[in-house]
């Protein structure tokens, strides 16, 4: 007979019954790949990336307040571009016949030269020479008021002070009865388009006379009491805009 008994067990526990290691414990420990890390695994590389919160407030502010100057620049641009092109248009559309205006100038200059060619005593001697110089004078009304309509307005300075914003003196005459500067002879009218000096008028100026008063003055002794300056006394006022509203004092 066998002495083995069926019943015992070995001294020693199969390999599978061997407790596990310390590093086969702390792997099972571990997160499995492919899951979020755990919070407190992250919190302190976290907590190093994060700028200080006032100064990332004062970057933002920084950056709003540049982003607000841009857009108020632009906004502005953008008003002054479409300023200048109202402006453009309103002076296209009021000064376009500048150039066709100061050509048909010459046509007035030639008619008043026909009229003051001929005197009052030739025109009462002859019926024929009556007949065609009040032909022409009817047609110098005509054409003063076609260029009226299209805003050229005709300047005759005669007895007038000296304006060298829309005069031009061409020479001087010895008057000692006049004051200094005044207009004492019109050679060439002038002509305004709208509140635009189309030409200057080209006149013949006073010299040797009294010494003209100030502006001011003048313009108070002219104009009555409670109302405005006549005969042009406006345009001599402290202030005045447009054509005459500066005065030459010395030649």
């Amino acid at each position: 007979m066998s002495d083995t008994n069926p019943e015992h067990t070995p001294d020693t526990a199969p390999e599978d019954a061997q407790p596990e290691a310390p590093e086969a414990a702390a792997a099972s420990d571990a997160a499995p790949e492919g899951e979020p890390p755990i919070p407190s695994m992250t919190a302190d590389a976290a907590d190093a990336g994060v700028a200080d919160p006032a100064q990332r407030i004062a970057e933002l502010e920084a950056q709003v307040a540049e982003a607000n100057d841009r857009t108020l620049r632009a906004l502005a641009e953008a008003e002054n571009v479409r300023r200048r092109a109202e402006r453009d248009k309103q002076d296209a559309t009021k000064y376009a016949i500048t150039s066709f205006a100061r050509e048909i100038l010459s046509v007035g200059d030639n008619l008043r030269r026909a009229l003051d060619s001929v005197d009052a005593e030739a025109r009462k001697s002859s019926e024929v020479v009556e007949t065609l110089m009040t032909g022409v004078e009817m047609t110098e009304r005509e054409l003063l008021s076609v260029l009226e309509r299209s805003g050229i307005k005709r300047l005759d300075p005669l007895g007038q002070r000296f304006d060298s914003n829309a005069h031009e003196a061409l020479f001087e005459v010895p008057d000692p009865s006049q004051p200094q500067g005044t207009v004492a002879q019109v050679i060439e009218a002038g002509y305004m388009l709208n509140d635009r000096l189309l030409r200057p008028a080209k006149v013949g100026v006073t010299k040797g006379g009294p010494k003209p008063e100030p502006v001011a003055a003048a313009a108070e002794d002219a104009a009555p009491a409670g109302g405005d300056g006549k005969d042009g006394n406006k345009a001599y006022e402290k202030g005045a805009g447009g054509a005459g509203g500066q005065v030459n004092e010395e030649l």
